[in-house]
C-alpha cells in the first residue's frame, strides 16, 4: 500500500513536471511566433516608407520636369507594383508574376503614348524585391523563372527608351535587378547554410541520445537481468536470503529509472537536465554494483581529484560503463576484472581488462555491437584514440586514450 502510494505520489509529480514543461514549450513557441510577426511588420513598414519616398519622388520630378499631367500614370502603375510587393508572402510566384505583368504593361503604354519611361525608381525597387524575395525563397526553378522575369522587364524598359533615352533609367533598372538577384542568393545561401547547421545539429544530438539511451538500458538493465538470475539460484539454495537479491533487484531498477529520467531530461529544457558529468565518485560507485553482481574489479584511479574537462569526464565513465556491461554479456566466465584509469601532462587513459578464456570465434565478434561503436565515436569525438582486443594470454582489454587541452593536464 505504501509503494503504491509513493507510485501515485510520484506519477502526479511527473505529470506535473511534463505539463509544466509543455507549458514553457508553448510560452516559447508563443513568443517566437510573435517576434517573427514583429520582425515582418518592421520590413514590411521600411519597404512602405521606402516605396511611399520613391513615388513621391518620382511624381514631383516628372510634375516638374514634362509637366503636371504626367506624373499620375506613373504614380498609380508604381503603387499597384508596390502594393504587390508588400502582400508578396501570401502568393509570392504569383505575386511577380503580376508584378511583372504591370510592368511590361507600363513599358508597352509609356512607350506607346509618349509617356515618361518606365519603369520608374519605385516601380524598380518593387520589382527588385520580388526577384530577391523568389530567389530566397522559392524552389530553384521558379526562382530562376522570376529572376528571368525580371530580366526581360529590364531588357524591354531598355529597348522601348533606346530611341530618346540618357542611359540613366536603363541603368536603374539594371542596378536594382542585380541588387535584388544578389541579396535573393546571398539570403537564400545564408539559409542554406543555418539549415544545414542546423541538421547537423540534430545530427548530433540524435547521436549522443542514441548512445545515451543505449548506455543506460544496456548496463541497467543487464544488472537487472544478473540479479534476477542470482535471485533465483538464492531462492533455490537459500530461500531466507531471497530479499537481500530482490532488494539488489529493487535498487537496480530505481537505479534504472532514475537515469532514463536523465536521458529523457535532454529532450526538456537544458535546465530541466542533470549534469552530464561523472566524477571519480560516480565510477567507484559503479563498480562497486558491477563487483557486487559479478567478478572482482581492482580499480585504479590518478591520485587526487582530477580536474578533467566535463566531456573527457563523462567519456571515462561512458568507456568503463559499456567494457563492464560488455563483460557482464560475454565474458561470463571471467573470475577478476582490472580497471585502470591513469593521467599525464596530455592525455588521460582508461583501461578495462578480464580474465575469461576464450571460448570460441564467436565470443569476440559479439562485442562489436553499437555499444562498441558508440564508445568509439565519443572518444574519436574528443580527438582520441580506443584499441579493443585479446590479450596474448587469456581475456579481452579495452584501452582509451583522450587528449587533454592544453590548460586542462595535470595540475
Amino acid at each position: 500500500m505504501v509503494r503504491a502510494g509513493r507510485d501515485r505520489t510520484f506519477g502526479r509529480f511527473d505529470a506535473w513536471r511534463v505539463s509544466r514543461n509543455l507549458s514553457h514549450v508553448k510560452m516559447r513557441d508563443w513568443w517566437a511566433g510573435r517576434r517573427a510577426i514583429a520582425g515582418e511588420a518592421v520590413v514590411t513598414g521600411v519597404l512602405a516608407a521606402a516605396f511611399a519616398g520613391a513615388l513621391a519622388v518620382t511624381a514631383v520630378a516628372i510634375a516638374t520636369s514634362w509637366d503636371g499631367t504626367y506624373w499620375p500614370f506613373g504614380f498609380v502603375a508604381g503603387t499597384v507594383v508596390c502594393a504587390i510587393a508588400l502582400v508578396r508572402r501570401r502568393h509570392l510566384l504569383w505575386a511577380a508574376a503580376a508584378g511583372f505583368a504591370v510592368g511590361a504593361i507600363t513599358i508597352l503604354a509609356a512607350w506607346y503614348a509618349h509617356l515618361p519611361r518606365e519603369p520608374g525608381p519605385a516601380m524598380a525597387l518593387a520589382l527588385s524585391v520580388l526577384v530577391g524575395s523568389a530567389l530566397r525563397t522559392l524552389p530553384a526553378r521558379s526562382a530562376v523563372a522570376v529572376a528571368g522575369g525580371g530580366l526581360a522587364v529590364v531588357v524591354g524598359a531598355t529597348l522601348a527608351a533606346l530611341p530618346m533615352s540618357s542611359g540613366v533609367i536603363p541603368t536603374m533598372n539594371a542596378v536594382t535587378w542585380l541588387t535584388g538577384v544578389a541579396l535573393g542568393l546571398g539570403l537564400r545561401r545564408l539559409d542554406a547554410r543555418r539549415v544545414a547547421v542546423a541538421a547537423k545539429v540534430r545530427r548530433s544530438e540524435r547521436l549522443v541520445l542514441a548512445r545515451e539511451l543505449h548506455d543506460v538500458v544496456a548496463h541497467h538493465v543487464t544488472g537487472i537481468v544478473v540479479a534476477a538470475q542470482a535471485a533465483r539460484l538464492v531462492a533455490r539454495k537459500y530461500p531466507e536470503r531471497v530479499d537481500g537479491s530482490l532488494a539488489d533487484i529493487e535498487g537496480a531498477g530505481s537505479d534504472a529509472l532514475a537515469a532514463m529520467r536523465r536521458v529523457v531530461g535532454l529532450l526538456r529544457d537544458t535546465e530541466d537536465a542533470a549534469p552530464a558529468g561523472s566524477g571519480t565518485e560516480q565510477l567507484s560507485a559503479l563498480v562497486d554494483r558491477f563487483a557486487g553482481q559479478g567478478p572482482a574489479v581492482r580499480l585504479e584511479l590518478p591520485a587526487g581529484e582530477p580536474t578533467w574537462p566535463p566531456e573527457v569526464t563523462s567519456t571515462v565513465y561512458r568507456v568503463v560503463q559499456e567494457s563492464l556491461t560488455n563483460i557482464s554479456r560475454h565474458a561470463g566466465q571471467a573470475h577478476a576484472v582490472r580497471v585502470r584509469v591513469a593521467q599525464d601532462r596530455e592525455s588521460v587513459t582508461v583501461e578495462v581488462t578480464d580474465d575469461a578464456p576464450a571460448p570460441g570465434p564467436s565470443r569476440y565478434p559479439r562485442r562489436g555491437g553499437y555499444g562498441l561503436v558508440g564508445m568509439r565515436e565519443r572518444v574519436e569525438a574528443l580527438g582520441g584514440t580506443l584499441v579493443t582486443g585479446r590479450e596474448p594470454g587469456p581475456g579481452w582489454s579495452v584501452r582509451a586514450t583522450l587528449p587533454l587541452p592544453a590548460r586542462g593536464g595535470a595540475r
